[in-house]
């Protein structure tokens, strides 16, 4: 894998490439225990030896299984080897799934989450949605407590607005922000933007426009301009696509997630691509 590297919260370098594991779950609804629980294990650790350094996680992805898996496969991890999950969310059922961002909840996921990573302390801990119910300043001081305690080094927001991050930024530094975005869907421009400016990392979720729960991933089956890209690259437009987003801003980085070793193997190729000027315009629309 080649790719740049991003410096996430000032002090860890990570690729820009990296691996999104919410699929390593039982379906529907990533409930569950991986049925394929070895192969789930050969797959994540694929990963790390093709570069991988940065994997996403959550503690209702399963809930709490998709944790369990990556610790069974790879802890202790290698150096530099860095698993970032998420809190604020319970999940009960495949299609019950509800904000729970309380102080004391916060605290409860985060140290499950360490329990089960079988980690000291969790270097990147995101909060995972705010929960309507919870002043927003109360979720995030929740989290800049544990930064406090050691249990967590950084601390990161998904699902936010841009005032939710800089309401964030007057509580604790911020290292991350983890937003729906991809070719086709770019509402979230002045969030990313700002986070660029913010020396802050961004996680685009959908990278290739694939819906919660739904295997189907609209970018990696792409026709018109991305296709045609593609074929003069001779690349796949998931493959593009992807490229095109490492193009797009320098603090953005990737967690497509995949089932599948040679799909695996496939989206980290997009860090080989080089997206020229009037490629990305094209595709950028400009």
């Amino acid at each position: 894998m080649t790719t740049a590297t991003w410096l996430l919260g000032g002090d860890l370098p990570i690729h820009r490439l990296g691996y999104g594991a919410m699929r390593l779950c039982a379906q529907p609804g990533n409930f569950g225990p991986y049925p394929d629980w070895e192969g789930g294990k050969r797959l994540l650790r694929r990963a790390v030896e093709l570069g991988v350094d940065f994997i996403d996680t959550a503690h209702p992805y399963g809930p709490g299984w998709n944790e369990e898996l990556i610790a069974d496969a790879l802890a202790p991890y290698p150096p530099r080897v860095i698993v970032t999950t998420k809190g604020g969310v319970e999940k009960t059922a495949p299609d019950k799934i509800f904000s729970d961002g309380s102080r004391a909840s916060l605290r409860r996921f985060c140290e499950g989450s360490l329990r089960r990573l079988k980690l000291e302390r969790i270097e990147l801990y995101q909060l995972h949605r705010p929960d309507p119910n919870v002043p927003f300043a109360e979720s995030v001081g929740a989290l800049a407590e544990l930064r406090a305690e050691g249990k967590i080094r950084h601390v990161g927001l998904s699902n936010v607005t841009l005032a939710q991050v800089q309401e964030a930024q007057t509580v604790v530094p911020i290292a991350s922000v983890q937003n729906r975005y991809n070719l086709n869907e770019r509402d979230d421009d002045p969030v990313l933007d700002y986070c660029a400016q913010q020396q802050i990392a961004y996680l685009p979720w959908g990278p290739l426009a694939a819906k919660p729960f739904a295997p189907e991933a609209p970018l990696a089956k792409a026709s018109g301009p991305l296709a045609q890209i593609a074929g003069e690259l001779s690349a796949t437009t998931g493959q593009v696509a992807l490229a095109w987003l490492l193009r797009r801003s320098p603090n953005i980085i990737l967690i497509p997630g995949t089932t599948s070793i040679a799909h695996l193997e496939e989206n980290l190729g997009a860090g080989k691509i080089h997206l020229g000027d009037e490629h990305f315009a094209t595709l950028s629309g400009t």
